[in-house]
């Protein structure tokens, strides 16, 4: 059998398939981790930058080093690597480390950055990598700085031996920045404490005793305040004092320490519940709370009576007549038509203040509790001797449930209906 060699090799290729080469990789190499280690001298920061990379394909490849440092000696394997200089595609030139071999390699360089200064503050920024770990460790040799770090987390922070030492962590894509200054020491909170406040006390004046609702509100001018002193009127008892930074409260012989968690250097705000036993009507005197300290004190007081009773004269000093809206939600929120508001008069939180109302009771009458208004009725008698009855009845209801309705002896209830629905009588 004899065959031309053209199908002779056609039949061999389909007998024996070539083996297919394998796909190449999607990179040459990969920059799989840099580490920094810098000691910053003046204007120069000077170090050893590690760079782990792994080649993923075989023959010469090119392993772009990051830019914007200055290389002064580069190795691999102990031995010394030339660099050569690649263009970046954006029209400008970076360096290079050629490699020949796949597998892992270290790259280790001997870098220098410049430290920029500006407006007190020092900085060294580390380039943008492809690296997705990028860790840096920075010395300076003075302690009592402020670090700032951008680009990145700082995970260490320490001070020892007249040396200061940052590691920190970038997140590869993006620059990561140190930035220091010198602490400047805060003298703010040992400053003579300086505050203004805002108290508002709301009074219900009842039968047997009167309840008593201060809301405080303090703003620190200068200072921190650790606790505020509220000046208490005799025979004020004090239950509850709630807000979010209060931690402790005492009474003292007319007066109220709060105590902070921590010291206030802004604003603070607590709510007091107490109560006093004043005379039931007549002349009284209210117990106006003060809060000591203050540079200006602002707020008002509202005064209701629990009960039958209104206030029919008041006497005040140091308070002038205000809309209740005007003393914020608590007060604007009550319904009471016997109460009065005022607001404190500016000017010095120590002038005099005080309120006199005079409180007329009155005795409590029964209420009508359901009344008939109209009855009408219509009566048909037959000729046997038998009546019917229909009864129509407009009732004014204030409280009862039911109605009760006599029935004649003898007589048989055939419905009811309330409003047009009908009813089962009970």
């Amino acid at each position: 059998m004899v065959l031309p060699v053209d199908e002779y090799r056609t039949l061999r290729a389909r007998a024996f398939p070539p083996d297919h080469e394998p796909a190449p990789p999607p990179v040459e190499a990969t920059l799989s981790q840099v580490d920094y280690d810098l000691q910053v001298n003046g204007d120069l920061a000077s170090g050893r930058a590690s760079l782990t990379v792994d080649v993923l394909k075989e023959g010469w490849v090119r392993v772009p080093i990051p830019s914007g440092l200055l290389v002064r000696e580069a190795r691999l394997d102990g031995k010394l690597l030339s660099l050569v200089s690649t263009a970046d595609g954006k029209g400008s030139s970076r360096l290079a480390a050629v490699l020949s071999h796949p597998g892992r390699a270290t790259l280790l360089f001997d870098i220098a950055l410049p430290v920029a200064s500006a407006a007190g503050d020092e900085s060294i920024s580390l380039p943008a990598t492809a690296s997705d770990i990028t860790r840096a460790s920075v010395q300076l040799p003075r302690t009592g700085l402020d670090i700032r770090l951008a680009g990145g987390l700082l995970a260490e922070k320490s001070e020892a031996a007249a040396e200061s030492k940052w590691t920190a962590y970038g997140r590869g894509n993006e620059p990561l920045t140190f930035t220091w200054r010198r602490k400047t020491e805060d003298h703010h909170l040992d400053q003579p404490l300086r505050l203004r406040g805002t108290l508002t006390q709301l009074l219900g004046l009842g039968e047997d005793s009167t309840s008593l609702y201060a809301e405080v509100n303090i703003d620190i001018v200068q200072g921190a305040a650790r606790q505020v002193a509220i000046q208490l009127p005799e025979k004020v008892a004090i239950n509850q004092v709630s807000g979010a930074a209060v931690a402790d409260w005492e009474i003292k012989p007319g007066e109220l320490d709060v105590t902070f968690l921590e010291p206030v250097e802004q604003s603070a705000r607590f709510v007091i519940v107490g109560e006093t036993n004043l005379p039931r009507d007549g002349k009284i005197e209210i117990p106006l709370l003060r809060l000591l300290g203050a540079e200006r004190e602002s707020g008002g007081v509202a005064v209701e009576v629990l009960g039958a009773g209104e206030i029919k004269d008041l006497k005040p000093t140091g308070l002038e007549s205000a809309d209740a809206t005007d003393l914020g939600e608590m007060v604007s929120s009550r319904q009471s038509p016997s109460m009065v508001a005022l607001r404190f008069r500016s000017g010095d939180a120590n002038s005099a203040r005080s309120l006199m109302v005079d409180v007329a009771r009155y005795a409590q009458q029964a209420v009508l509790m359901a009344n008939i208004e109209e009855a009408r009725y219509q009566v048909l008698m037959s000729n046997d001797g038998k009546t019917l009855v229909q009864a129509r009845y407009a009732v004014r209801n204030n409280q009862r449930n039911f109605v009760k309705i006599m029935l004649p002896s003898g007589a048989t209830l055939w419905s009811a209906s309330l409003s047009g629905k009908p009813v089962r009588p009970g």
